[in-house]
């Protein structure tokens, strides 16, 4: 801030220079800039969260419907849709054999595309052959 002196030795203020104000304005656009940032970065990171979360409650879905059926599962690979929330996920299935063969592994991973490699979520469980013999 300048200071002007009078013959009376009082000083008046007369204000900031243009220097001080752009400076002042600097600061506050950096403080902004990355003020915007940060909510861009939580927008970001809600949206990433509220999509695994919906595809672990694909899984989880998918893994209910299969002990309620009480099918046996065959063994092998499967690819299907499994929407959830507004999301057209891709659900692969594994069905493996273990050593007791009343026991299956079922493995479920849950996509976003067919031909994404990112797994939103991965449930596992074993299923026991409950069919009477």
């Amino acid at each position: 801030m300048r200071e002007t002196r009078r013959r009376g030795g009082r000083v008046h203020d007369r204000g900031f220079t243009l220097i001080e104000v752009l400076i002042a304005l600097a600061i506050v656009a950096i403080a902004l800039g990355a003020v915007l940032k940060a909510i861009g970065a939580l927008s970001t990171n809600a949206e990433s969260a509220r999509s695994r979360l919906l595809a672990i409650w694909s899984a989880d879905n998918l893994m209910s419907e299969l002990t309620i059926a009480q099918q046996w599962p065959d063994v092998g690979r499967s690819t299907f849709a499994c929407p959830e929330g507004g999301y057209r996920f891709v659900c692969r299935q594994t069905v493996s054999a273990l050593a007791s063969p009343l026991m299956r592994q079922v493995e479920i991973r849950v996509f976003r595309y067919a031909s994404s490699a990112d797994v939103l979520a991965d449930s596992v469980t074993v299923i026991q052959n409950e069919a009477p013999r």
